[in-house]
């Protein structure tokens, strides 16, 4: 299929063609569900933790006698009833991650490029390169661009004053085609390719 290229200036740059076998693949909802849940898991950090009974440090003095009070009869302070008493069945220290098969996750990523394509908010550009390292030129470009939120991945190293510039633009994320992933792609309201990065992801998915 072939996608119009454009400049930041918004110039011309004329046209590329993109792979059917990566960009006009079926959207799998299924599918983006369960990479995107698996690329979660794997940021969390699971060092969350809460002390039992046997974790607390309390005296295990009577608290008050037996009988004659009116009160429920308690032995020792360490119980979750109690303010610093041990957490019944809390949360422990635990690994989230879980293995996903590599056709799922190339599959995933294939989609996701699909259904940005498809819903007409996949943009190809010629290349993410600035003079100077300026915020203002570049958010400038952006709205004019009407890109909003966006997600740009270059197929190598990112430029320097590009990379500079755009990091203190708001809702904007710069990927190399190495880390292009599911998630992020799906996050962002427009997907900004460089030509580069189209060449890249079609022979990494290829």
């Amino acid at each position: 299929m072939e996608v119009a290229v454009t400049t930041l200036s918004q110039g011309d740059a004329g046209k590329i063609d993109l792979a059917a076998s990566v960009f006009e693949q079926p959207v799998r909802k299924d599918i983006l569900h369960q990479v995107v849940v698996w690329q979660l898991a794997k940021r969390r950090q699971g060092t969350h933790s809460t002390k039992t009974r046997g974790e607390v440090k309390a005296t295990t003095k009577k608290m008050y006698k037996q009988k004659g009070t009116g009160r429920a009869r308690h032995g020792s302070a360490d119980v979750t009833q109690f303010r610093g008493g041990g957490a019944p069945m809390g949360p422990k220290p635990r690994d989230y991650t879980h293995s996903l098969p590599k056709k799922v996750r190339k599959l995933g990523l294939k989609s996701a490029l699909s259904a940005k394509l498809a819903e007409g908010k996949l943009v190809v550009l010629d290349e993410a390169v600035l003079g100077e390292p300026k915020t203002k030129q570049l958010a400038e470009s952006v709205a004019k661009h009407g890109w909003g939120r966006t997600t740009l991945i270059d197929g190598g190293d990112i430029d320097r004053n590009f990379g500079l510039a755009a990091r203190n633009l708001v809702g904007m994320k710069i990927l190399q085609s190495a880390g292009a992933n599911v998630y992020d792609i799906l996050h962002g309201d427009t997907l900004v390719l460089t030509k580069s990065a189209v060449a890249a992801l079609e022979e990494r998915l290829a």
